[in-house]
């Protein structure tokens, strides 16, 4: 029997996608592209994906993971040859012990259906980020997504305590612990976690949650000169301590293209100044709270360190504010045609790496050649958007060439939260060292011997 008919067999009619339905289906979050998979797959429950991997094994058939398609390195792309593995139809959220803080939750569920189910408890998951809308909880344990409160929470690496997975001859590992402590050998899960799909697929999770604060303060501040911006994460980390949550810093470049030229946003501040602060709190006693918020930022003003300030007085001004530090489908039309990149470096060495960069990228990449930066600079990432001009292959290469060949020196990474996917694999090596390589691909030839969980991702050929 064909193999797509036996694994009709297991999945369902609705379970498997076929023929011209499979290019009607979006290859990514942009809509621009179609998927190119030999067939999709969409199985119900763990059971039914280990059945499929079983067979999938069999015939040496390798298989791409999917969930939100919100990725930007091409973590999910597939081909004519590939079977892709949907986990749309793995949405339930299972459990939530609101005593032990956990939830339980199949793949599938988009990461705003957590928030929302924490909510309802008094709680909340630590992990937030601009796609949380579409993006889904698999697709976040397999790339260790990152986002807007880092600095507070971690990554997903540090927010998920459990999880199971389906290896690539359909063996179902089961590591659904729901204990803060575990110290019982191997911890499995971490494994899974950030590698993409290529050692295991995700199916479900136990997710840790917090109590859920009752107050909030946002604002947002203007900067001139990048050592106001190290003085200004020094006085807010410190006189807000554990209740910072969020500490975002967008370059003129890209406040001046978003927040006031595309006509999407209605711009809180006046554009010019060298930087805008996106300052978030979170914590339990709202008086006490926003006044502590508003003398730390009267503190920054009148120390010279912030040139001008606006503290959100409501949700809509919160929102107003986050929706010019998020919007990055604004910034994609902005750039379109460019190149996105996700890195991670030293804070105290930011500025000197984005000014050569941006010298530099004029020199290789043509006087109009266009950059604007935004990142979570409190947990060292950032986000560089470059449009060369003109944009072409070589124009691109050039530029990640001068994106990333600076981070080997400074201790930085080519990946701040976005993972390899196809899109970095040239570049691994300036981030991990020949002996770090060797040993992972140990680890996938044990796992996956045949090579058919997401091949090609991650890991650069021998």
């Amino acid at each position: 029997m064909d193999l797509l008919e036996q694994i009709r067999g297991v999945v369902g009619e609705t379970g498997l996608i076929v023929g011209e339905e499979v290019g009607k289906r979006p290859a990514d979050w942009t809509g621009r592209t179609s998927c190119k998979a030999r067939a999709v797959v969409r199985p119900g429950t763990t059971q039914e994906l280990s059945e499929v991997m079983k067979l999938c094994h069999a015939a040496r058939q390798p298989v791409v993971p999917a969930g939100g398609l919100t990725g930007l390195v091409q973590g999910a792309r597939a081909n004519g040859n590939e079977v892709q593995i949907s986990f749309e139809r793995m949405r339930k959220i299972e459990s939530v012990d609101p005593v032990g803080r956990t939830m339980t939750v199949q793949a599938g569920v988009p990461l705003q259906a957590v928030h929302e189910a924490a909510a309802e408890e008094g709680l909340m998951y630590g992990v937030d980020l601009g796609a949380r809308g579409s993006c889904t909880i698999g697709g976040n344990i397999s790339t260790n997504a990152g986002g807007n409160t880092v600095i507070r929470y971690g990554m997903t690496r540090e927010n998920v305590l459990g999880l199971e997975a389906v290896l690539a001859d359909g063996t179902i590992v089961s590591s659904m612990n729901a204990l803060l402590k575990n110290n019982a050998a191997y911890d499995l899960k971490q494994l899974f976690i950030g590698s993409e799909g290529t050692l295991g697929l995700v199916t479900r999770a136990v997710l840790r949650l917090q109590p859920a604060p009752t107050s909030e303060a946002t604002a947002m501040l203007a900067l001139d000169g990048f050592e106001n911006l190290t003085r200004l994460f020094t006085l807010v980390g410190g006189r807000f301590a554990g209740m910072l949550s969020s500490f975002e810093v967008m370059w003129n470049n890209y406040y001046q293209v978003i927040g006031v030229q595309s006509g999407r946003h209605k711009p809180p501040l006046v554009a010019g100044h060298d930087f805008y602060i996106v300052v978030e709190i979170t914590g339990n006693d709202p008086e006490a709270d926003e006044a502590l918020f508003t003398e730390v930022l009267g503190t920054a003003i009148e120390a010279g360190i912030a040139a001008d300030a606006v503290i959100a007085s409501s949700k809509a001004q919160r929102d107003a504010i986050w929706g010019i530090r998020e919007d990055i489908e604004g910034l994609v039309h902005a750039f379109m045609p460019g190149v996105a990149f996700d890195v991670s470096l030293p804070i105290i060495m930011m500025d000197d790496y984005i000014s050569g960069l941006d010298e530099q990228l004029h020199q290789a990449c043509g006087e109009d050649a266009r950059m604007a930066v935004f990142g979570h600079i409190g947990d060292s990432n950032l986000h560089v958007m470059v449009s060369p001009r003109p944009c072409n292959s070589e124009t691109i290469h050039q530029a990640k060439e001068l994106v990333y060949k600076p981070l080997a020196a400074l201790g930085g990474s080519v990946s701040a939260e976005h993972g390899i996917g196809l899109d970095k694999l040239e570049w691994l090596p300036l981030s991990r060292n020949s002996e770090e390589i060797a040993l992972m691909r140990q680890i996938k030839t044990t796992l996956d011997p045949h090579n058919l969980l997401n091949p090609g991702k991650v890991l650069p050929e021998a």
